[in-house]
């Protein structure tokens, strides 16, 4: 029987702020079987062909990086502004409470790359849309965005629909607020 990853995600209602609910995944990362069970099935959602995975900071880092190494390819960090080093691109997006600005240094990706995008939840898809946007950028393709759990209830599909990010996958998802 497999692992019912949903279980070991927790709401936590009225974080970071009143109205939302914050999906705290530390519980599935506490459990190896849980923990085993989300990184394999990111790997069996990747294409074939994959040249490299992003992840977000940060939960997103926590998922990408184990992905990566089973692929057999390398991990390229979406940061905040200020933790990348080196000259890199932003994008400044709409988050559900709020706005958010994200980085990627400039020489990160090679043109052509195809990038798995990782992160721990789809919620409205802001972040996953800035993201694919500095991939773009970079002049690399997001071939396939791979996410622990969807928000349903958001719709964050829709808006990468609407940002030509047709191939995307959920290990699993949580449809009421």
């Amino acid at each position: 029987m497999g692992v019912d990853l949903g279980a070991l995600v927790v709401d936590v209602p009225d974080f970071p702020q009143p109205g939302v609910t914050f999906k705290d995944i530390t519980p599935l990362l506490a459990s190896p079987e849980g923990l085993a069970a989300t990184v394999a099935g990111l790997v069996r959602a990747a294409p074939h062909g994959i040249d490299v995975v992003v992840g977000m900071e940060a939960r997103g880092f926590l998922f990408a990086v184990p992905v990566a190494l089973a692929l057999g390819v390398g991990f390229v960090p979406v940061r905040k502004p200020g933790k990348l080093p080196r000259p890199s691109v932003s994008v400044t997006y709409q988050l559900e409470y709020g706005t958010e600005t994200l980085t990627m240094h400039v020489d990160a990706l090679r043109p052509g790359a195809r990038v798995l995008v990782v992160d721990d939840v789809l919620a409205t898809g802001g972040t996953v849309v800035a993201t694919a946007g500095l991939v773009e950028q970079l002049g690399a393709t997001v071939a396939h965005v791979a996410v622990v759990m969807e928000l349903d209830f958001l719709d964050g599909r829709a808006l990468l629909a609407r940002h030509g990010l047709h191939e995307v996958s959920a290990l699993t998802s949580s449809g009421a607020a």
